[in-house]
């Protein structure tokens, strides 16, 4: 597409940014261009796009009076400039522009307009009146290059059935470590879509990654299993993250996804047929799908166990719930390594809380038995010496 110097501008974020490239890439196939109005009616009305499942209308629709005023002006054949930051990520040869109604398109992806929803407030903030659609260059190579990574990994060890997980690993604890090697015993090859959100969190992408690279490299075969990022935009929102997932899954070549059975928008139900799910709604996303079960610690059996299998009621359970686990984390505290290899509550803490101790040294002297020799210490090795002392069971 050729540039020109006096190319008017739509100022867009991160988000839109990678979701363009998502679709530029083939990841939300059979979408692979920005809906103009007739067409974006029509994905609303139906949830289908050329006869396959999608939630809703892929369009582009930015908000900002500057925007507004640039939209409106455009007419069919000018070429648009999309720029973040100040920095030129693409342009867009305009076929349309047609209004749209802001609260109507939250409904189609979040299935509400209430504004206490957080996913409905951001998204209204970053959503404008008018939409545009048009052939697009985006200049974002980050999904490119994990596309790239899953095929040549693929290769490398000829893997024939590639099974993947999506996983937030906020945090990373010990019922993800089963389901891993669940999923690993069954395939040759598991890929670990590891989100990526926008937003500031107490714990960023790479400390997450972090914890599970530890893991994989320590306690798995790693020529079987590849953690990639998945840039976690907007659209992967509410009940329709599932669809999207699967579509993505499929169109990054894996074979099989593997959903949590407590996945909210799962929508387990009974009929005469028997156990049914959103997925019996699909049209043309040819993925297998692998619904895992919800394990719990049960101290009778005193093993991780799935709530399928244990004879024991709920009063005798651990549950592995990821916001309370994280609450200890955010207070400072070692979770019980039952719930947390200790190893990885220690790369958690001393990433959290660094230089919390005023004298490490002094600490490790009097708690911790040592050979004699005098050794530089960090927090991580601290705490996890100190979970060792909380496992010792002669006094206890």
């Amino acid at each position: 597409m050729a540039s020109q110097k006096q190319n008017k501008t739509l100022y867009i974020d991160q988000e839109a940014i990678s979701t363009l490239s998502m679709v530029k890439e083939g990841l939300l196939a059979p979408v692979t261009k920005l809906m103009n109005k007739q067409e974006s009616n029509e994905v609303d009305k139906t949830k289908l796009y050329k006869n396959h499942t999608f939630p809703f209308s892929f369009i582009l629709a930015p908000s900002g009076k500057k925007n507004e005023e640039v939209l409106k002006s455009l007419k069919s054949g000018e070429i648009v400039d999309l720029v973040n930051n100040g920095k030129k990520y693409g342009e867009l040869k305009t076929q349309e522009v047609f209004e749209i109604d802001p609260l109507e398109r939250v409904k189609n992806i979040f299935a509400t307009t209430d504004t206490t929803h957080p996913g409905v407030h951001d998204t209204l903030k970053r959503l404008g009146k008018y939409a545009i659609c048009g052939d697009y260059e985006i200049y974002f190579d980050d999904i490119k290059e994990v596309k790239n990574q899953i095929s040549q990994f693929k290769e490398s060890i000829e893997a024939k059935s590639i099974t993947c997980m999506m996983m937030a690993a906020k945090p990373f604890h010990r019922v993800h470590e089963r389901l891993i090697r669940l999923e690993l015993d069954k395939s040759d090859m598991l890929v670990i879509f590891l989100l990526k959100p926008y937003k500031k969190d107490i714990m960023p992408y790479s400390l997450r990654y972090k914890t599970i690279d530890y893991f994989v490299k320590n306690y798995l075969p790693t020529n079987r299993v590849l953690i990639v990022p998945l840039e976690n935009t907007y659209i992967f929102a509410g009940n329709n993250e599932i669809i999207l997932n699967s579509i993505v899954a499929k169109n990054f070549g894996c074979n099989k996804i593997v959903i949590g059975k407590n996945h909210a928008g799962l929508g387990m139900y009974y009929d005469k047929d028997g156990i049914k799910s959103v997925y019996d709604t699909f049209k043309g996303i040819d993925i297998d799908i692998d619904i895992s079960n919800e394990y719990v610690y049960c101290n009778e059996c005193k093993t991780l166990v799935s709530v399928n299998t244990c004879p024991h009621g709920q009063h005798h359970h651990i549950s592995y719930r990821s916001d309370s686990i994280l609450e200890l984390y955010k207070l400072g505290l070692l979770p019980p390594a039952v719930l947390v290899r200790k190893e990885i509550s220690a790369i958690i803490l001393s990433e959290l809380f660094p230089n919390r101790f005023k004298n490490l040294e002094k600490l490790y002297y009097d708690f911790m038995p040592f050979s004699g020799l005098l050794e530089n210490h960090n927090e991580k090795d601290f705490y996890i010496e100190l979970m060792k002392l909380y496992q010792t069971t002669s006094l206890t």
